[in-house]
């Protein structure tokens, strides 16, 4: 039987769910590591188990490249990405998440103030994607040039922008150590 175009041969689903497998959770791993630099333990072990559900899981196979997240080509595909938005509403650590309606009864979206503890969980988790998907070009302004490209149409909480971006900041500026020991101390104090 031929193959169409959109079919994947079989040798070719069990590389891609491999490859996936180890891209996810060495992205796992690291925010792990930076959870638990930051003192955020249960966050570090719990952060991103929906990646491994099929809703998530499967998409990443079908869509798997290894540059970029799987989700985007989805995207691009169908228009929408149905595992970005399983993935969204069920983990704390994105500012999407924390989107709801104006408190005024204007009926308008806008972001919620996001508990702290899960900014820093947002901020350790952008530096994991940088390193995975910049690989050996990651430097510690990486996960700030790439906040600062996209951030424009983030429907993000004025203080949650204000201290994500004041992380990545030390970041760039200072390097890991001394964004994390400012966390420490003054963040999650």
């Amino acid at each position: 039987m031929q193959n169409t175009e959109n079919e994947m041969k079989i040798s070719d689903y069990a590389h891609n769910a491999y490859c996936h497998f180890i891209t996810i959770t060495r992205h796992k791993k690291l925010v792990m590591h930076y959870c638990f630099k930051a003192g955020l333990y249960k966050q570090g072990l719990l952060h991103d188990l929906s990646k491994y559900s099929p809703t998530e899981f499967i998409v990443g196979v079908k869509y798997f490249n290894g540059r970029r997240s799987p989700n985007t080509v989805e995207r691009e595909k169908l228009g929408y990405s149905a595992a970005w938005l399983h993935h969204k509403g069920r983990n704390k650590h994105h500012f999407e998440y924390w989107i709801d309606n104006k408190p005024d009864g204007d009926r308008n979206m806008a972001g919620v103030k996001m508990p702290v503890k899960y900014v820093v969980e947002m901020f350790c988790d952008r530096i994991a994607a940088c390193r995975v998907y910049l690989g050996a070009d990651y430097t510690d302004a990486s996960a700030y040039e790439y906040y600062e490209r996209s951030h424009s149409h983030y429907m993000i909480h004025p203080e949650t922008d204000k201290l994500l971006k004041r992380l990545l900041i030390i970041l760039r500026d200072y390097g890991e150590e001394k964004v994390f020991a400012y966390i420490r101390a003054r963040v999650l104090k």
